[in-house]
């Protein structure tokens, strides 16, 4: 699996044509692109995130899961019969994305990529500890929702996909003032 890394620099590009750039405020602040730092942050902090996917016969599959960003990499996991895992094992391509629901305020993420199985069980176990890491008592604690997922990834009841970011979107929003920043890999 590609692994660019967290310490990996994309290109960043303000799109003006979808920010507030090309129609600003009166003293309203500069539009600027957003750091890619700002966009690894909320990967890490976010707890939702939603897959696209696409079936073999051409129509999308849209579903919310947890994910966890590692290394430069976001990994996610589904059961062996889901829906995205007969898509993505027709064509790997996906996108997730996560962010607010507020039309003031935020910062939206899309991240496309090829949805790579991890295979490597010393990766696997990093994937694991960041769950557990993100997730806690949801996933450590008999109660928690996910209770005994490091197992199930272990064990092959659930596959665990990693995307390597090839290119990414930010939308932001700040009190009427809005930007689009594209991430290339």
């Amino acid at each position: 699996m590609p692994t660019p890394g967290s310490a990996h620099r994309p290109t960043t590009e303000l799109d003006a044509r979808y920010s507030s750039a090309l129609n600003p405020r009166p003293g309203a602040a500069e539009v600027t692109a957003t750091d890619w730092s700002e966009a690894q942050r909320q990967l890490e902090e976010a707890e939702i995130f939603w897959v696209s996917t696409v079936r073999p016969d051409g129509r999308l599959h849209v579903t919310p899961l947890i994910a966890v960003w590692h290394a430069g990499v976001l990994y996610f996991s589904t059961g062996t019969g889901e829906q995205k895992a007969r898509n993505l094992a027709h064509d790997g391509h996906c996108a997730l994305t996560t962010g607010g629901n507020s039309l003031t305020e935020g910062l939206d993420l899309v991240i496309e990529g090829r949805a790579e199985p991890v295979a490597d069980p010393a990766l696997l176990e990093e994937v694991i500890a960041a769950y557990e890491a993100k997730y806690g008592a949801h996933i450590t604690s008999p109660e928690g929702t996910f209770h005994g997922m490091g197992d199930t990834f272990r064990n092959g009841e659930a596959l665990v996909f990693g995307v390597a970011p090839i290119t990414a979107y930010g939308f932001g929003r700040d009190n009427g003032v809005y930007s689009h920043t594209r991430w290339s890999f």
